[in-house]
């Protein structure tokens, strides 16, 4: 795995995986277990590492888009109206899932459209993620597969794009956490992981990560499902 993953470093990053080409994400061997990644551009970002990675182990999925381009998944909002075509009928054997980032920035509430302006809404409010979230997990333990839930990522205090104001993060993965504990599912805790790391693995005033930021972060994945998978 250690030479794997330094090869990775080597070569990988600094090509075009990132591009996200169709093998990536449809690839599929019926003698693997199937896991199932749901979450946002940052997702986006490290499942192909985890494909790869774990590409003898098992067939690793997200949803897609007609244009077979991987599909963001957003916040909890859409994530209640689209979570059955997300899970369709595939018998799921781990779902690794997040939603927070998106539903912490601001959105101006006659357009719906991004916003900066402090006094426009979040997109879904500490309430309104509590209880999207409550029948997202809901819809998720019927499947029958074992969970994961991530923490969303931090972000510097001065961010680029829609407002994220500073320390939404800790608020959100606060309740969600709670959630999770209430309903038995494991947790991978990406939050605490970047914070210490946050200048080397993300880009200067950013959400997003840099190219080693997304392998880190599949490492973490990739032994979350391990774990889940050998248990």
């Amino acid at each position: 795995m250690n030479s794997r993953r330094n090869f990775l470093k080597s070569s990988v990053l600094i090509s075009s995986a990132l591009a996200f080409p169709k093998f990536v994400f449809s690839t599929f061997s019926n003698n693997l277990p199937n896991v199932l990644i749901l979450g946002d551009s940052i997702s986006i970002g490290y499942t192909p590492f985890v494909k790869d990675l774990l590409k003898y182990k098992a067939n690793v999925f997200r949803p897609m888009l007609d244009n077979e381009k991987a599909e963001n998944c957003s916040g909890t909002t859409k994530g209640v109206d689209n979570i059955d075509r997300w899970i369709g009928t595939t018998k799921w054997d781990v779902i690794h899932f997040n939603f927070g980032l998106h539903d912490i920035k601001h959105v101006d509430p006659v357009t719906g459209e991004n916003s900066k302006n402090p006094d426009h809404p979040h997109q879904a409010d500490v309430k309104q993620y509590r209880k999207n979230l409550k029948v997202i997990v809901e819809k998720l333990k019927a499947t029958g597969a074992k969970l994961i839930f991530a923490t969303t990522t931090p972000y510097p205090d001065e961010v680029g794009g829609p407002l994220r104001k500073p320390g939404m993060p800790e608020k959100y993965n606060k309740a969600a956490i709670k959630i999770m504990n209430f309903n038995g599912i494991a947790i991978n805790n990406l939050y605490e992981f970047v914070k210490p790391r946050i200048a080397d693995l993300q880009l200067p005033n950013n959400v997003h990560f840099k190219p080693q930021g997304s392998l880190a972060l599949a490492e973490k994945v990739i032994d979350r499902i391990n774990e889940a998978l050998e248990n």
